[in-house]
């Protein structure tokens, strides 16, 4: 992933403690550009520290990138958390049988239209370096497994659920990667989204109907 030319240098408050404006800019500039490509000169210019201070705080560029993938996993996962369970609030109790992952569908667009959108955080970093350091590919894992269980909260509790749920998953990281990647329109991955949604939610009314 290359530096995006279009994002501006930003200068971190200097009224923030070090440590937070090293993660704030860590933050903005990991996923706008990539955790290869932004080099911790650049972090150090933004966050208004020295080198001396990021390594104090920071002993590798990896702890770095674990630290900021660990935050961003806190702050993602509770906003995707709120947004399916506001959407599943708003949904009427039929609709919620007959289309359970409508909420999720929400959820993507908003994801999808916020600025400076660039796909899953965690994907890009895996792709990047996750061959070469082991703790990323461990808390993208995890990352996934939480996206997993939010997504069976929207299902009724059966031994489908997980199955279900995972495929859901499955389904967004493509959907995800699709609009990231400019292959197809935003609105074409929801689309594409939704058609997988619905086909993964007749076949699970089919599994609870042939038990019945």
């Amino acid at each position: 992933m290359t530096p995006d030319p279009s994002v501006p240098s930003t200068r971190e408050p200097a009224s923030l403690p070090a440590r937070e404006r090293i993660l704030r800019a860590a933050e903005r500039l990991f996923y706008l550009n990539g955790v290869r490509a932004t080099g911790i000169d650049r972090i150090i210019a933004e966050a208004g520290v020295t080198k001396v201070t990021v390594y104090r705080h920071f002993p590798s560029k990896d702890d770095l990138i674990a630290v900021y993938l660990d935050r961003r996993h806190e702050t993602w996962i509770a906003w995707f958390k709120e947004a399916l369970a506001k959407a599943r609030a708003a949904q009427p109790s039929a609709a919620r049988n007959a289309h359970p992952f409508d909420p999720l569908l929400q959820a993507a667009r908003e994801w999808f239209e916020q600025p400076g959108f660039r796909g899953c955080a965690f994907a890009n970093a895996v792709a990047e370096v996750g061959a070469t350091v082991p703790t990323v590919a461990g808390i993208a894992a995890r990352h996934k497994t939480e996206v997993r269980d939010a997504i069976a909260t929207l299902l009724p509790a059966d031994e489908t659920a997980r199955d279900m749920a995972w495929a859901a998953t499955l389904a967004l990281d493509g959907a995800v990667a699709n609009a990231q990647s400019g292959i197809g329109s935003a609105e074409a991955s929801l689309k594409g989204l939704r058609d997988l949604l619905e086909a993964l939610a007749l076949r699970a009314r089919a599994r609870r109907g042939g038990r019945g």
